[in-house]
């Protein structure tokens, strides 16, 4: 073998090393078993009430919505970033913190939007800014989970190379999570993420303790949804549960028992909240849906 090709060949091992390497950085989580499901409700449930049209008044706060939380017999409430008020401050954060204290509530998680797949190396830096700004603020509330998303394939572009792109992006933001004692999950939300392959590919390249999945239940739109969360479970770290579930490209109600069962049997243990959005009002809804909820995760 001549010393151009030695060479060739020899960079082309250590990349497949590389890659090899960077594929078992995150493993499924080992955790103590029985594990324990406790009961949540995520803001963007109760959307309808959190945002109005500009010029009227909300029906709901997220002070309020904590209140409801405990009305429904919840011990978590999931406080999604689109309904903090602009420019929500230190003082903001820690007023919500001291209410939901003092409510007996605790912050089971939260939730941003961002896009880490873009060739847009400006929107991906304000991405990551805000990112970061909002791993301050949910830290200062106390929260241990923020939910984020991946993003989309730009067209024409190898799938591998964005999924690349990507994970190098969640490494960036799980290295700041992982100083501030936040855990970033990424969500199984359609784009490059719409398979649990995807999802995984992207999870397995990025070397963070501060890295796990959000786990959303309604979130695969394929023949067999079920099949493809028990894939991510065990990786895990927060669970946001749906009443529906799109099979063969038709939304069917939500198998929740089953549900409930494949992060039991993953020895999932942390929070899981009702993500609420079927078409029926959610204040007439939710209740008897919550109801339903924490008798299967008992």
């Amino acid at each position: 073998m001549d010393r151009r090709n030695f060479l060739v060949l020899s960079t082309a091992s250590a990349t497949a090393a590389a890659i090899t390497n960077s594929a078992t950085a995150i493993e499924p989580f080992d955790r103590p078993s029985p594990g324990v499901l406790r009961g949540s409700l995520a803001a963007y449930s109760m959307r309808k009430y959190l945002t109005m049209p500009k010029g009227q008044a909300k029906s709901m706060d997220l002070f309020g919505f904590v209140d409801y939380c405990k009305q429904l017999g919840l011990s978590g409430t999931e406080l999604t970033s689109y309904y903090f008020p602009e420019g929500a401050d230190t003082d903001y954060v820690l007023r919500l913190r001291r209410h939901c204290h003092l409510a007996g509530m605790t912050v089971s998680g939260g939730a941003i939007r961002n896009d880490f797949c873009s060739q847009d190396s400006g929107k991906v830096a304000a991405d990551i800014a805000h990112t970061k700004k909002w791993i301050d603020l949910y830290a200062l509330l106390g929260t241990p989970v923020i939910r984020i998303f991946a993003g989309n394939q730009p067209k024409g572009e190898e799938l591998s190379r964005t999924l690349a792109r990507c994970a190098k992006h969640c490494q960036t933001v799980c290295d700041y999570a992982a100083d501030k004692g936040v855990m970033l999950g990424l969500e199984n939300h359609g784009g490059v993420t719409a398979r649990a392959e995807g999802l995984l590919e992207i999870v397995h390249q990025v070397d963070s303790p501060a890295l796990g999945i959000n786990f959303d239940s309604g979130n695969f739109r394929v023949e067999d949804p079920y099949a493809e969360l028990e894939k991510i479970a065990k990786y895990a770290i927060n669970a946001q549960i749906k009443v529906e579930v799109y099979r063969e490209g038709k939304k069917v109600p939500s198998d929740l028992p089953r549900v409930a069962s494949i992060l039991k049997d993953a020895g999932y243990s942390g929070w899981v909240a009702l993500e609420y959005e079927a078409a029926e009002d959610p204040h007439d809804a939710i209740p008897g849906w919550t109801r339903e909820l924490l008798k299967v995760l008992a």
